[in-house]
């Protein structure tokens, strides 16, 4: 056993609209600047900071759109499981199952900053136990493996 899940991993407007649903079924607002936020976010092809939203939104927006929003924004993102933040880099990517809610682990490339998700429930769950075992209660197990990726180990 692998401890490896699958999801229906979703993209472009059914990931906006499973983000809406997600977000709308904790109780809070699906606003447009929330929608735009997410839009942003799932456009990129890496972990994004604030600044890259905000950068991204203002460009498109034509008026400038503060960090400190954006942060805020971000926080409730990843609070009910739209997006998830890359602890080593201080950035952010869109959840591709936001109704799903489980712990993961990324592989971060240190020379393209490429970022893949991976699901592993036996090794999160390991995590987890171990910690509870150690007397220490967890909330959100964070596992980064730096290193480089397929491409870049190539070059």
């Amino acid at each position: 056993m692998t401890g490896r899940h699958h999801h229906r991993l979703e993209q472009g407007a059914d990931l906006a609209e499973a983000a809406r649903a997600a977000l709308e079924g904790a109780g809070e607002q699906w606003t447009p600047m929330r929608a735009s936020v997410f839009g942003v976010l799932s456009a990129f092809d890496r972990p994004a900071t604030a600044y890259d939203v905000a950068d991204s939104l203002s460009q498109s927006e034509g008026r400038r759109i503060a960090p400190n929003s954006i942060y805020r924004i971000l926080d409730l993102f990843v609070a009910r499981n739209l997006a998830q933040r890359i602890e080593t880099a201080n950035a952010y990517v869109a959840n591709a199952h936001p109704a799903c809610r489980h712990d993961c682990m990324f592989l971060v490339c240190e020379k393209c900053g490429q970022t893949t998700h991976i699901d592993d429930d036996v090794l999160t769950t390991r995590v987890r136990d171990t910690a509870i075992a150690a007397g220490f209660q967890p909330v959100r197990p964070v596992i980064e493996v730096k290193g480089r990726c397929r491409a870049c180990a190539g070059a």
